[in-house]
This record gives C-alpha cells, sequence and structure tokens, in this order.
C-alpha cells in the first residue's frame, strides 16, 4: 500500500491556480490536475459524502448541509453523526482490500461514530449560561487532549463568523500533520476551509487584494502539508468540493411561502419562529438550492407554479427532475428549487424584523432553518464593532446574560459569492490534483470516481 494524503480546499477552482498559490501550481505542474464533476446540490456535506462513497445523494442521503426530518417535523442543519450518511465509505473498501488499512478523518463532515480509525470535527461546548466555548471532538478520546497540549484549543470562532480566518485552517493543517506523524495512517484526509469564506464575503474576484491574501494563506498551509506528505513518501491528492459565483442578491423564498399563506409560525415572546410542522409549505434554504416541503401533495403543482414566479430561480425539480439529479431520497423536499447563477436563498420567514426570531442576529448555524451567509460579516450598522462585541463578552464575563446580537437582518447584498447549483465552466467549478498524474483520467473525474480514485493512489 501507498500511503496518501487527501486536502480537501474548499472553493478552489482552476481559475483561481496561478502566481497567488505557487504550491498548489507547482503540484499541478508536476502531476496533474483535472475538473472535478461535482453533484447536486454542490455544498458541503452533499459533495463529501459522495467523495467517499462514491455514490449519489440518492444513496448517500446527504441530500443538503440539512434537511426537514419528518418524523419530528423540525429542521437540522450540520448534523455530526456519520451514521447518517449510508453507503460504503472509502476506509471501509480500503480495509476490504487490505486489513492493514488505516484512516484519519481530519475535520470532514459526519465525522462523529464513524468507523475511521482516528478522527477529530469542531464539537463546541454548549453551557447551560448560554455561552459556547470551543472544542472539538476527537477519536480516540485521548487525540482530544493530545492535540488540545500540542496546539492550544480549537479556534472555534476563527472557523466560522465574522472573525474568521485562516487560524482555524492552519489548526487542521497542524492536527494533520501530527496524526501523520504520529499515528502514519495509510489514508489521511484533511478539511481546509479558510478560503470558501473569503470568496463568499467578497466574491471569486482575482483581483481582490483579500481573495489574493486568501489564496497565498491557504497555498502556504497546503505546502506544509505537502511537504510533510513528501518526507514521509506519500502520494498527495488535492481536491475542492464547488466553486462559487458571484452573486448580488437573496431570493427570500420562506416570505413568499408566508405571504401565500402557506407557511405558518408561532410567536414566543414577541419572536416569530418557523411552525414547519404546521405549514403547508416551506424551504429548508441552503445557498443556491432549496429543499421545498409540500405537506399535502394537491399542493405541490401550485407551489411549483409559485416557485417558479419568482425573481431569480432558475428551476424548479420535481419528481422526475430529482431522479435525474440523483436527488429522489426520502429526506429531500418535494419540490427542489435551483436559483440562477448570480443569486442565493435566504433562510428568512418573517416579515417585520421586530418579529424576527432573537437567534436571527446571532451566529447560530444549529437553530436557524437555513443557512445564513450574512453571518460571515458583522452588522455594518454597529459603528464599532470591536467594542460591541467587547462589551457583550464583558458582561458575560461577570456572569449578565448577553446576546452577541452582531448580525444584520438587512444586508444580504453583502454576501458576493455563493454555490450549490453546478457552474457551466469548467473553470469555475471544483477539481482534483495529484502527484501521480499517471493516475489521473484523460477528461474530467466525476464525483462518484473519486472514491475508487483515491484507492487507486493507495492500492496501485
Amino acid at each position: 500500500m501507498k500511503s496518501t494524503l487527501v486536502v480537501l480546499v474548499v472553493g478552489l477552482t482552476p481559475s483561481l491556480i496561478g502566481k497567488h498559490t505557487p504550491n498548489l501550481k507547482r503540484l499541478a505542474a508536476s502531476g496533474g490536475m483535472r475538473p472535478l464533476t461535482t453533484v447536486l446540490p454542490a455544498v458541503t456535506c452533499t459533495a463529501q459524502s459522495t467523495l467517499l462513497t462514491g455514490l449519489m445523494p440518492s444513496g448517500h442521503g446527504a441530500v443538503a448541509n440539512g434537511w426537514y426530518f419528518r418524523d419530528l417535523s423540525e429542521v437540522w442543519l450540520w448534523r455530526q453523526s456519520n451514521r447518517l450518511i449510508g453507503g460504503e465509505k472509502i476506509w471501509e473498501a480500503g480495509r476490504k482490500r487490505d486489513a492493514a488499512f488505516t484512516c484519519a478523518k481530519m475535520f470532514w463532515w459526519y465525522n462523529m461514530y464513524s468507523s475511521a480509525d482516528w478522527s477529530a470535527t469542531p464539537r463546541p461546548i454548549y453551557c447551560a449560561d448560554g455561552r459556547k466555548i470551543p472544542d472539538h471532538y476527537a477519536h480516540p478520546s485521548q487525540l482530544r487532549d493530545e492535540l488540545d497540549a500540542k496546539l492550544g484549543r480549537f479556534p472555534l470562532f476563527k472557523f466560522w463568523g465574522p472573525a474568521t480566518d485562516i487560524t482555524s485552517s492552519k489548526w487542521i493543517a497542524g492536527s494533520t500533520e501530527h496524526v501523520m506523524a504520529t499515528r502514519d495512517p495509510t489514508l489521511t484526509l484533511s478539511y481546509l476551509p479558510h478560503l470558501d469564506y473569503d470568496i463568499q464575503r467578497y466574491g471569486p474576484d482575482l483581483s481582490h487584494p483579500a481573495v489574493q491574501t486568501s489564496l497565498e494563506e491557504v497555498d502556504a498551509v497546503v505546502g506544509g502539508l505537502i511537504a510533510a506528505a513528501e518526507r514521509d513518501g506519500r502520494s498527495v491528492i488535492v481536491v475542492s468540493e464547488y466553486g462559487i459565483t458571484p452573486v448580488s442578491d437573496a431570493i427570500h423564498i420562506n416570505r413568499a411561502f408566508r405571504q401565500a399563506g402557506l407557511l405558518a409560525v408561532r410567536d414566543e415572546l414577541g419572536h416569530e419562529l418557523l411552525d414547519a410542522g404546521a405549514s403547508r409549505a416551506f424551504a429548508v434554504s441552503d445557498h443556491q438550492v432549496a429543499h421545498v416541503y409540500v405537506r399535502d401533495p394537491a399542493d405541490t403543482s401550485s407551489v411549483k407554479s409559485l416557485l417558479e414566479s419568482l425573481d431569480g430561480v432558475e428551476v424548479v425539480l420535481d419528481a422526475d427532475g430529482k431522479r435525474e439529479n440523483g436527488l429522489d431520497h426520502e429526506r429531500s423536499g418535494e419540490l427542489v428549487a435551483v436559483s440562477r447563477a448570480d443569486r442565493w436563498f435566504s433562510y428568512y420567514y418573517w416579515l417585520d424584523d421586530d418579529h424576527a426570531p432573537d437567534f436571527a442576529r446571532l451566529v447560530e448555524i444549529h437553530r436557524k432553518p437555513g443557512y445564513d451567509p450574512v453571518e460571515l460579516f458583522v452588522d455594518p450598522a454597529i459603528r464599532h464593532p470591536k467594542l460591541a462585541v467587547g462589551w457583550r463578552l464583558a458582561k458575560r464575563a461577570i456572569g449578565m446574560r448577553s446576546l452577541l446580537d452582531v448580525i444584520s437582518l438587512k444586508d444580504v447584498k453583502l454576501v458576493k459569492g455563493s454555490h450549490g447549483r453546478l457552474t457551466e465552466d469548467p473553470n469555475d467549478g471544483p477539481l482534483v490534483m495529484s502527484s501521480r498524474g499517471d493516475l489521473l483520467p484523460e477528461g474530467a473525474v466525476a464525483a462518484t470516481d473519486f472514491k475508487e480514485l483515491v484507492l487507486e493512489h493507495v492500492f496501485g
């Protein structure tokens, strides 16, 4: 077996490879680079599950980053149990070929309770007083303490939110190098999210100084991982999940359902909460794709017509469309809406900001019934953001209850990049690089073939 490192650089596309990415450019030149044909929706949980199982969403069940759990009548995003994902995982396939095969899964999603040999994933501590303390979950459990001792506490607030920067990707890379050095896995999977965030903030604009800096930063981190892998004689694969397109505005799909009398809310102390179980139709918005759940089949046709009339909606998939796109799974909505390349779907369902839920102004990825990229920005209406955040944290430190309510409810146009739909130009889509260019096919690599491609690197 040939030990192999797979580095997932989120948001990386062929068009971004150049003078700001010398390490990645060198890998592509010495080995090879191909476009990756990804799946719909082109979002983290779906794409990663396909890469690691070789299955379409209809096979592995990760139809988005979250979905409506019909038996609970609740929307849940960003779950972490690997038991939610069907199909044979890449490390299970490797063990079938050789019982000595081992795998370290470092921060790829659905990482808890998997059958990988070693793993780590973000897992905050939620205290009873409302505090959220940075932490991570690792298997075996002693690996958590080992990584904390070596690298410090996992920098959760640098992993997502307005303070996000390269720090968390550096931490993940450091944990990856440590596991490679101390455990020597046959296959090591590492996840670097940094680039994705700044391209959502600023768009895939190579002329933007912040994008140039992000490319240079993530390239340096990848360069360190490549160097560590080469010292150990490992093959190296770099892959991305999706490409990000420039966007100009959001589609408020749930507000359209609310205005049509299809979406229900309940009042809690003046705040409106989505009442999914009582709604005739609502959407779980996820970047440029929205799963639309319709309670009564008799309403499906009229709901589809409403969706098709919304400005910015490109296509609405019914049962046939879902089947054609590998989305015919019980977790999918009765309909799936896909936006135009220049738009994305908000989760907003309230019609008056005074009645928005209290968590709408927070970085709160688990309570919001949809993805909210505005969490990457401090509300521009806050004149002194550092002072505002510091004051709220100070009140918490002395035992006072205080919300970190610094996220805007009005400025969806802050978001300059999004993903989820399939990009037209392969240069703007995901990619695969390998130090073993001889193992890459002549044309594009299908996401469903990536699992086998990695196993070929290991077993020849």
